[in-house]
């Protein structure tokens, strides 16, 4: 009789067990916001050609090359800072004046007639590299010229000239160390400037540039490891130098199949890189950056792709005191907010892509509590059958 009731007893217990199990993963099942891991709002590119003299054209070249993609992917002019400390489009031996080519096909002229430098000549040196990154800028400082980052911003940063073990040289008279940047990168993590980075370099022992580096969220990748070169690509007969290193020529190359609705990521591209190919040994590092490579996009770095924050407060219309002005005034507004409201729809894979994801994450949250309601259902029924 004992050993009958404490087995009842025993049953009865599991099965309580059995559903408290299912009204906890009930529970636990995730909504669509706890799904999405990517925060980011905005994306940044700062490009910098730290070499003077004719030849070093490439370098130049290197730069315009990155601007152009990331124009191209939707970055807009307001959100790239360009940094270029030699002006190869009006150099005296460039026999194409007002036009800097990277290829020998002469094919695309990366100068034109649509492009804005922020920084250029001696202006580019270490210490408004320094003062870009960090925001510590002199109140003389145009708007235009500042990086205007937040904490939800992801910054693309791309480096190239001459270097050497933890070191960029700057106008061939200066130098920027591995742990200069990382202290900087470290005032931008204190003073929540950035989401995160993709730091590229390409120049000699570009591995070593970020050694340094010890703040979150920043992806790392060099064009070559400690006591390697980084090479050129070709020359160019007519011009005179080499118009492009190895290490840039690929990435681009692999960027110009890249658009705005891409799923391509940040793996893809680095396994496009090859010794034989380079010349040299491209290294990336992982290690202060939590997301795996193989899942982030190239354009969430590259590209506009950015998630629109919606919001139910009506906007706030100023009245004047001129007789009749006020509706003028609102019509004003009205239309600035709709032009920038045509600018953010104007950004192809935002929406499209945040839409497409939230839809997914919703319906798998539906499928997924409906098992376990149904499950629980079962349960109640074996409970008190």
């Amino acid at each position: 009789g004992i050993n009958a009731e404490y087995g009842g007893r025993n049953m009865y217990t599991n099965k309580l067990l059995f559903i408290l199990l299912l009204f906890s993963t009930f529970s636990s099942s995730k909504n669509v916001d706890d799904l999405s891991s990517d925060t980011h709002t905005n994306n940044w590119a700062v490009i910098v050609s730290t070499s003077r003299f004719w030849f070093n054209y490439r370098h130049t070249a290197n730069a315009l090359g990155f601007y152009r993609t990331v124009k191209r992917l939707g970055i807009p002019d307001s959100n790239i800072i360009l940094m270029l400390a030699d002006d190869m489009a009006c150099n005296p031996r460039n026999s194409y004046p007002g036009v800097i080519f990277n290829n020998a096909n002469h094919k695309l002229d990366l100068y034109g007639d649509n492009i804005e430098v922020d920084y250029r000549g001696y202006e580019v040196n270490v210490e408004n590299f320094i003062r870009l990154l960090t925001g510590r800028h002199d109140s003389r400082v145009p708007r235009a010229k500042q990086l205007l980052t937040d904490k939800n911003s992801n910054i693309l940063i791309y480096m190239t000239g001459h270097g050497g073990d933890e070191f960029l040289k700057f106008q061939d008279n200066e130098e920027i160390s591995s742990q200069d940047i990382a202290d900087a990168f470290e005032q931008m993590h204190q003073k929540k400037r950035y989401n995160e980075i993709l730091f590229i370099i390409d120049t000699c022992q570009a591995n070593t540039l970020y050694k340094k580096f010890y703040s979150p969220n920043i992806l790392s990748i060099g064009s070559s490891s400690y006591g390697e070169n980084s090479y050129s690509h070709h020359a160019d007969a007519e011009v005179g130098v080499a118009v492009i290193d190895r290490f840039t020529y690929y990435t681009l190359e692999f960027m110009e199949n890249v658009h705005r609705n891409s799923n391509t990521t940040l793996l893809d591209l680095f396994r496009t890189y090859s010794y034989d190919r380079l010349g040299s040994n491209v290294g990336w590092s992982t290690d202060l950056y939590s997301r795996d490579i193989s899942r982030v996009r190239t354009t969430e770095f590259f590209g506009a792709v950015v998630r629109v924050h919606l919001t139910r407060d009506s906007y706030p219309l100023e009245r004047t005191t001129e007789k009749g002005s006020d509706i003028k005034s609102q019509e004003v507004i009205h239309n600035r907010d709709k032009q920038r409201s045509l600018n953010i729809v104007n950004e192809k894979n935002d929406t499209s892509i945040i839409g497409q994801q939230q839809e997914d994450l919703f319906n798998f949250d539906f499928v997924s509590k409906g098992v376990s309601f149904v499950a629980i259902l079962l349960g109640l029924y074996y409970l008190y059958k």
